[in-house]
């Protein structure tokens, strides 16, 4: 065999196997959707009394760096859960209605009764209840009610990027967005 025959069986192969990878590209795995709740990274909830302030309440949300407070009976997680109160909530209940916190107890604008998962629920039904009810939080909750932990949209994006390490994170830095664009309002 020549020296260009044996070059041209090289490039062909090589071909071939760059062909074989794209052909191997991941495609979302709908298991994922049956996965326990439980594999989300989580944090503890941030759990008050319904008797505590709004000012409270957003300065533990603050310190704590989370985006909601759950109130249960007691103001621990180890009762019942009763509602829910959120940076949402702070800015169309409180801001908008030109209300100080420091005067607002939360049992005045939180939403009472929250919808919630049972722990042992599966991410499809998290992803379902969060598009359906437009909620950026839910509270799980153990079998007698008492919280468990809280789910948010950025926990379920963080599971996802762990599962698809590859595909989005080797992304390259621009990603076709036009030069000069302002971010003003991103």
């Amino acid at each position: 065999m020549s020296i260009e025959a044996e070059v041209m069986e090289d490039l062909n192969h090589d071909e071939a196997y760059f062909d074989d990878a794209r052909e191997r590209r991941r495609t979302f795995d709908t298991k994922l959707l049956q996965e326990p709740l439980t594999l989300l990274p989580s944090r503890p909830p941030l759990a008050l009394a319904a008797t505590a302030s709004v000012k409270e309440a957003m300065q533990a949300m603050k310190r704590r760096h989370r985006g909601c407070v759950l109130i249960t009976q007691d103001g621990t997680v180890r009762s019942p859960l009763t509602g829910i109160f959120t940076e949402r909530d702070v800015l169309l209940k409180i801001i908008d209605s030109g209300r100080n916190p420091a005067d607002v107890p939360l049992s005045e604008v939180m939403t009472g009764d929250p919808e919630s998962l049972p722990i042992d629920a599966k991410l499809a039904w998290a992803l379902n209840m969060m598009s359906v009810g437009g909620f950026r939080h839910l509270p799980v909750t153990d079998h007698r009610g008492w919280p468990a932990f809280i789910i948010s949209v950025r926990d379920i994006v963080e599971f996802l990027v762990e599962s698809f390490p590859a595909e989005i994170l080797n992304l390259p830095p621009d990603f076709g967005r036009e030069e000069g664009r302002s971010r003003d309002g991103a």
